[in-house]
């Protein structure tokens, strides 16, 4: 059962892409999504023994790897942190699969489609269940694999190819940083199985080694360069330029990649090595720093964007923000929770956004919507309690662990956490903000849309209520029913699966923080609500004059324009390293020194020395008579001198000037001729 949780989306994803045009477009969706069923019933059948016996279940398929010291096996864990994962990822994939048969039924291509999403889904399977590094990053690069294949879906769409194009090469930055990480990981640790590895963490505490003539703690540098990966993932500040440009695949790959799959594999890997960070707070103060940092800067982002899709993809960024700085103020539970909490309600807005641009004839500019309340008002609804759990309302799923993560922050009393706390909670004010403002622009704004698309406005078919009908139940429930068993004082649920030293425990000072200090992230949230209303509704006259004069002009292009980071990447970043790629690398070290110095400089050396060398060729036998005893009382001289002229050279620059030599003479004749 447990193997057929994962193989069963692969094997779904093989029949219909191998056979789809033999099945048809209704045989492919009936085989995907029936798979994707029957694995998200055994991952709720796993989660029910879990809970029974308490112990988690390991399977091992067989070796992979065994090279004297180096062995990786293909091998499955399945613990509490696993169990969740699978609830979230088969959830939400299979209902993102039954939505999609609806979705693109007018799409040639349906089963090349489905094929792509169980092949996401099962690499995402491999990534949770892994039991160590190697399989681990197998399954990282399938999700980064599948996610271009997805984005790119609509391959004769320029921007489709350069959303896909760009999602990939980011996430190559990430990914560097975390295969140098499992490989200091194998040459400390002599293992790359997570059992092993955190086993022996203790004893090598003080590890420590020289670089560049400084000294580092081997925990710093592993964690940093696992956070590399986490960051490109999970596109935090820095490497999070792909996540919006990902909106050019088809809504339902936005909604998976950004609920489930994808972005949620950083948030994981963290909370997954959360006892090797628990030895780098250095690299903790870091994290939380960058999580807070992409909290507040992808929340005032997403304020003034008009592309509904994009608007939910800056959400996305933000709400990892919080995850990521729940993990540096060594919170990995909650992070967790929030994660779970995350995908539906933000399953649950992407879906209900495919709906709007569904019924508006694939349109996604909020400005070119408007009056939709009428027509589409079970979406309406659904977008609307997906927003109100978004911004963390009382009592919906988003507030009971968005604003735990709020607390202990500030329950932390250090800099950072105070700082992640004050930012976290301003970005839950623009949160909000942005949440409504697009409510009021698509639903209860006048119509900006042309008449022909408002006479053909439907709401949600079945197919894709449905999936909708239960999204909303998860967002509205989840958070509540879970919230005592995930995170709740004294639970053992987690059991070894997440580590904390005691020393970083806070979760009982955060009970007992000042009432308006919690009080203080849902004001904010209700406040930014209200704002985006009412000035939309009764006072956009005045923010039109506002945009059009000189600073707010500049300050509408400065958050429009994401705080000018693509522009800062093209300018200073990608063209230099063009540039240098074009000038430098091909031009002067390709084409030049390598040719010069190589066949080019060989043959034009060996002409000259043959040409000298033949001159020598006087048919004399006085000449050659002299030749000789010169060159051995050379020799000899050389020989018996060797010790002395150590003393004073070292005897490697003479064959260094030797080959300076010869190559200033093959490029002085290479010139000449």
């Amino acid at each position: 059962m447990y193997s057929l949780i994962i193989f069963l989306p692969l094997i779904g994803a093989i029949t219909s892409g191998f056979f789809g045009r033999f099945l048809g477009h209704n045989g492919a969706a009936i085989v995907t999504t029936g798979s994707m069923v029957f694995s998200t019933l055994f991952s709720y059948i796993a989660l029910k023994n879990l809970l029974v016996t308490g112990n988690p279940v390991y399977v091992n398929v067989l070796t992979w790897f065994d090279s004297e010291l180096f062995e990786a096996s293909w091998a499955f864990i399945f613990d509490s942190l696993t169990i969740i994962m699978l609830i979230v990822v088969t959830t939400v994939s299979t209902l993102v699969h039954l939505y999609s048969t609806e979705y693109m039924a007018g799409d040639p291509h349906i089963p090349r489609f489905m094929s792509y999403l169980s092949f996401f889904t099962f690499c995402m399977l491999m990534l949770v269940t892994s039991d160590n590094f190697i399989q681990l990053f197998f399954g990282w690069e399938g999700v980064g694999l599948s996610s271009y294949l997805l984005i790119n879906f609509w391959f004769t769409r320029i921007p489709a190819n350069k959303a896909a194009i760009k999602a990939i090469i980011v996430n190559r930055v990430g990914d560097f940083g975390l295969s140098l990480g499992i490989l200091a990981i194998f040459f400390v640790f002599k293992a790359v199985d997570f059992a092993t590895v955190f086993a022996v963490l203790p004893y090598f505490y003080d590890y420590t080694f020289i670089f560049l003539n400084q000294t580092f703690n081997i925990f710093n540098v592993i964690c940093f360069l696992l956070f590399i990966g986490a960051v490109g993932k999970s596109a935090q500040l820095g490497l999070h330029t792909w996540l919006p440009d990902a909106m050019e695949g088809p809504t339902p790959v936005s909604a998976l990649i950004h609920a489930a799959t994808m972005v949620t594999a950083g948030v994981f890997l963290l909370i997954r090595c959360s006892i090797l960070f628990e030895y780098a707070p250095d690299v903790l103060l870091i994290i939380t720093f960058v999580g807070a940092c992409t909290a507040l800067f992808a929340a005032t982002a997403g304020m003034l964007q008009n592309d509904l899709k994009k608007v939910i993809a800056y959400s996305t960024c933000s709400q990892l923000g919080y995850m990521v700085f729940a993990c540096g103020i060594s919170n990995y539970s909650v992070s967790m929770f929030h994660l779970m909490n995350h995908a539906f309600f933000k399953a649950l807005l992407f879906l209900s956004a495919g709906s709007v641009i569904h019924a508006m004839a694939d349109e996604q500019d909020m400005r070119k919507m408007g009056g939709l309340i009428n027509l589409l008002p079970f979406t309406y609804s659904m977008i609307l309690i997906g927003s109100l759990s978004l911004m963390g309302f009382p009592f919906l799923t988003g507030f009971y662990s968005k604003d735990v993560i709020l607390e202990l922050a500030f329950a932390k009393y250090t800099i950072t956490s105070s700082f992640s706390y004050w930012l976290g909670t301003i970005a839950a004010f623009f949160t909000a903000f942005y949440s409504f403002r697009l409510i009021y622009l698509t639903f209860l704004s006048d119509s900006n849309s042309y008449k022909k698309i408002m006479e053909h406005a439907h709401d949600a078919p079945i197919r894709m209520a449905i999936p909708l009908g239960i999204l909303v139940i998860g967002s509205i429930f989840v958070g509540y029913l879970t919230k005592d068993l995930i995170i709740g004082l004294g639970t053992d649920f987690w059991g070894n699966a997440i580590t904390i030293l005691p020393q970083n425990l806070n979760i009982i000072d955060s009970e007992f923080i000042p009432a308006n200090i919690k009080l203080i992230p849902v004001m904010f949230s209700l406040t930014g609500a209200f704002l985006a209303f009412v000035l939309n509704a009764f006072y956009d006259t005045y923010l039109a004059n506002f945009k059009l004069s000189p600073l707010g002009s500049k300050l509408y292009g400065f958050i429009n324009k994401k705080w000018y980071f693509d522009n800062i990447y093209n300018e200073y970043i990608v063209k230099t390293f063009l540039a240098f790629g074009y000038h430098v690398s091909f031009k002067t070290i390709d084409r030049g020194i390598i040719e010069i110095v190589g066949p080019y400089g060989i043959v034009k050396l060996s002409k000259t020395f043959s040409n000298l060398i033949s001159r020598l060729q006087t048919g004399y036998i006085y000449n050659y008579a002299a030749m000789m005893l010169i060159g051995s009382i050379l020799f000899i001289t050389f020989i018996a001198l060797w010790n002395l002229l150590n003393v004073f050279v070292d005897h490697n620059l003479y064959i260094l000037m030797i080959y300076i030599i010869i190559v200033y003479n093959s490029i002085k004749i290479t010139t000449n001729n």
